[in-house]
């Protein structure tokens, strides 16, 4: 059976949606028909015109890249860079290309989580959890109807929190209503005054999930016009978030850790602060650019900070409370073509399916 390419983004969707992308990022399928048959996928950290070559060589007509080819918004096509070059060149080849980056960042089994699974960590967590993704949804059912329309919005996705599903807060009570004479009531009739057994339900909703959450409510209950509200909520979402804190299953001399962590990400040098003569045993990381972290990991008592795109300045702020790690953009992100690679290989057995073997770091070292 084929599968278009409107159904490898819905999947990849669901997975880490793009709601959860920073607002400065362009998560999303930059050139390409949604409609057309998928031939197959290369998995890829970025998109270059030597990644479209490549796609075009294996007969595959679409790339999942983590980083954008398009960051800004581009006012025309000439080939005058390699970014006009690459879009050109996929849009000639009709290959399509589609972005998962700071959303798959943000996810609990995204990025962040195959790098510490590479470094071994466990009891890992999001390191800065991210607010406002959350509400809480209310809604009025009669008693009779209370399961129906709660495993309806169970099945959506309602009422998850961490590791625990199907929760809710109940509340019995009674309903009133009058029915207008255009009314078409379940219960009642028209005219008359009605009061009816019901019970307040109140169930947490991720935001992405609202509007399928809704429907779902809507379509299991028997009531003309269902009585709900919905309210933004500040709390955090544990599952959703930048950066990642475990730690290691048995403590190490930091120069021990050191040569570990160059052998786990495959590297061939790493950058970092003073060693701080103590052993290591809490780790955080952030794939790409994460100094913007560096406070959050202070504060979860990590012993070292492995990240990239430290600047000069950067490093002071260590302060003597970690050692900082800067291992690389590319190095520290590398290993999410094959992230990318696994997950459609669980949905999509039968897309061809290819890790690219372009090297696009644009950094060398001798």
């Amino acid at each position: 059976m084929g599968y278009k390419i409107s159904e490898v983004i819905s999947y990849l969707e669901q997975i880490a949606p793009p709601s959860y992308q920073e607002s400065y990022d362009n998560a999303t399928l930059i050139t390409g028909d949604r409609h057309a048959q998928v031939t197959g996928i290369v998995c890829s950290l970025d998109c270059l015109e030597s990644t479209v070559e490549e796609a075009i060589s294996l007969g595959a007509n679409m790339i999942v890249a983590h980083h954008p080819i398009v960051f800004k918004g581009l006012k025309s096509l000439t080939g005058k860079n390699y970014v006009e070059r690459t879009i050109i060149k996929a849009i000639k080849n009709n290959i399509a290309i589609y972005a998962i980056h700071t959303n798959l960042d943000h996810v609990a089994n995204g990025v962040n989580k195959r790098i510490s699974d590479r470094l071994n960590l466990v009891d890992t967590k999001i390191l800065q959890p991210k607010k406002q993704l959350l509400s809480k949804l209310v809604f009025f059912v009669p008693v009779a109807e209370k399961d129906k329309v709660l495993q309806a919005v169970y099945s959506a996705g309602a009422g998850k929190i961490g590791e625990y599903a199907d929760c809710s807060f109940q509340l019995a009570g009674v309903g009133t209503y009058t029915p207008s004479s255009q009314a078409n009531p379940t219960i009642g009739e028209r005219g008359r005054p009605q009061e009816e057994a019901e019970i307040r339900v109140e169930v947490l909703v991720a935001n992405h999930l609202l509007p399928t959450v809704l429907k779902k409510m809507r379509d299991a209950h028997s009531y003309e016009e269902v009585a709900y509200y919905v309210q933004s909520l500040e709390n955090e979402n544990q599952e959703v978030g930048a950066g990642m804190i475990g730690s290691l299953q048995q403590e190490m001399e930091e120069e021990e850790f050191l040569d570990y962590l160059k052998i786990k990400m495959n590297l061939s040098v790493i950058k970092h602060t003073a060693l701080i003569s103590r052993k290591i045993k809490k780790v955080a990381v952030c794939g790409g650019a994460g100094i913007f972290l560096l406070s959050d990991a202070k504060r979860a008592g990590a012993d070292v900070f492995v990240t990239a795109d430290v600047k000069y300045h950067e490093f002071f702020d260590a302060d003597g409370a970690l050692i900082l790690c800067d291992i690389g953009h590319y190095e520290s992100e590398i290993f999410t073509k094959e992230l990318l690679h696994e997950l459609l290989s669980q949905n999509f057995p039968n897309i061809a399916l290819y890790l690219t073997k372009v090297v696009t770091n644009p950094s060398s070292y001798r």
